[in-house]
């Protein structure tokens, strides 16, 4: 968590910068809201997101509600009069309820398929219900993995096949059955992309 304060504008704003907050882990816009110098100082030095209002002044998110927002990372436009605030909450960003002041849906579909995912995994079928098809995946080792391979040879095939319509098609189920495949072992979206997260950072040899 860097952020040079000093090379920040806050003069184009008469004393404030734009911040433009979005959760960490699936990329959704949770807010947009304004800091000040004092605001910013204060995030660097908790760690948590704090806020400076025209009408409320001073304030730190989640302070009453208990729906904080822990930074990740904290990164200043090319002009310097907006920051980009990387956030874990610990609830929702909105006074409404909601999860993001934009609305419910998510704008990342693979954190929606990952979110749907772990919604599936901890709600055991109801007695007399049919257990849906993502239910029996998790529940059953062999057709889960049975269905893994089949999707990855149907992607080899299209990709042979040079037919992109059904490649992508394809790429798109297996990406739900990698998922599904590596839920079981506690792992899911957030797990992938920290080890892809790591691979790209610049080797130091």
């Amino acid at each position: 968590m860097t952020l040079d304060v000093s090379a920040l504008n806050f003069d184009k704003g008469q004393g404030l910068v734009t911040v433009v907050t979005q959760d960490a882990r699936t990329g959704d816009v949770l807010m947009v809201a304004h800091a000040d110098r004092e605001a910013l100082e204060l995030t660097l030095s908790t760690g948590e997101m704090h806020y400076r209002s025209r009408t409320r002044g001073l304030w730190h998110k989640g302070a009453t509600s208990g729906n904080t927002q822990k930074v990740v990372s904290l990164s200043a436009d090319c002009d310097g009069d907006a920051v980009l605030a990387r956030v874990e909450k610990a609830g929702p960003a909105c006074h409404t309820g909601d999860e993001t002041c934009f609305g419910e849906g998510r704008w990342d579909a693979l954190a929606h398929l990952d979110a749907t995912l772990t919604h599936r995994a901890g709600t055991p079928t109801g007695e007399g219900e049919k257990p849906s098809y993502t239910r029996r995946l998790l529940e059953d080792r062999n057709l889960r993995l049975k269905k893994l391979g089949e999707e990855a040879a149907e992607l080899v095939t299209a990709c042979a096949d040079a037919d992109p319509h059904r490649a992508v098609e394809e790429a798109a189920d297996l990406l739900y059955h990698v998922l599904v495949a590596v839920r079981p072992l506690g792992l899911g979206l957030e797990d992938v992309k920290a080890v892809l997260a790591n691979r790209a950072r610049p080797s130091k040899g």
